[in-house]
Order: C-alpha cells, then sequence, then structure tokens
C-alpha cells in the first residue's frame, strides 16, 4: 500500500488522504484520493464501495495538507483527487498545478470501441 494519512477536524470528522496506484487502463504512476467522512473506517469504506476493494490505511505517514482538507471540505461529495508523481513531494510546487477532479472521472470505464 502506498503512502496516506489522516487529519481530524474539530468537529470530530477526518479527511483521508491516500495515495493509490492509477488504474491501468489509465496509464502508470499514482492519484492521490481525498475522503471526508465521520472517521477513518467510514472514509475507507466509501472507497471501497466504489469499487477499490484493497484499500487499506497503516500508519499516518502522508496526512493531508491544508490546503487538501480545504479542498475536499468545499467539494460536495467530499471526495476528490488529483495525479501525484511520483518524484513529488505531497503538497510540493509540482502539485499545486493540478485542479481536484470529482472521483467518478478517475472511476469512469472507457467506452467499448464499435
Amino acid at each position: 500500500m502506498a503512502a496516506g494519512g489522516f487529519c481530524k477536524l474539530p468537529n470530530g470528522r477526518v479527511v483521508v488522504a491516500l495515495n493509490l496506484p492509477r488504474p491501468p487502463t489509465d496509464g502508470c504512476g499514482s492519484v492521490r484520493v481525498l475522503v471526508h467522512a465521520h472517521n477513518r473506517a467510514r472514509a475507507l469504506t466509501r472507497l471501497r464501495n466504489l469499487g477499490l476493494r484493497a484499500v487499506y490505511l497503516r500508519g499516518n505517514g502522508a496526512p493531508p495538507t491544508p490546503d487538501e482538507i480545504t479542498a475536499v471540505l468545499h467539494h460536495p461529495d467530499g471526495l476528490i483527487w488529483r495525479t501525484a508523481p511520483d518524484n513529488a513531494v505531497v503538497g510540493g510546487p509540482e502539485l499545486v498545478q493540478e485542479l481536484w477532479h470529482p472521483i467518478r472521472s478517475l472511476l469512469r470505464r472507457p467506452a467499448a470501441p464499435a
């Protein structure tokens, strides 16, 4: 499992951040996924319900940055992603350029050729 972490908010809810391998159809690399939920277990359940079955959070090595927390709190679904280059530091200038995407755009299956 790749790096991940969480941050507990003052209202008791959590923001979980995970670096996950990108689906094989989308190329190589990884993505940074953020989930806003009542607790860590519910955050992971939200991802598993979307088909990401082998998602686990071990430790708190890469918690969400304040900018990431703000981004996920302002998204109506509370579940977003963006590319996480392997050589980039989370929250570094390389990641600032890409906007956050709703999770459904990552999980969307390519159309079958006609």
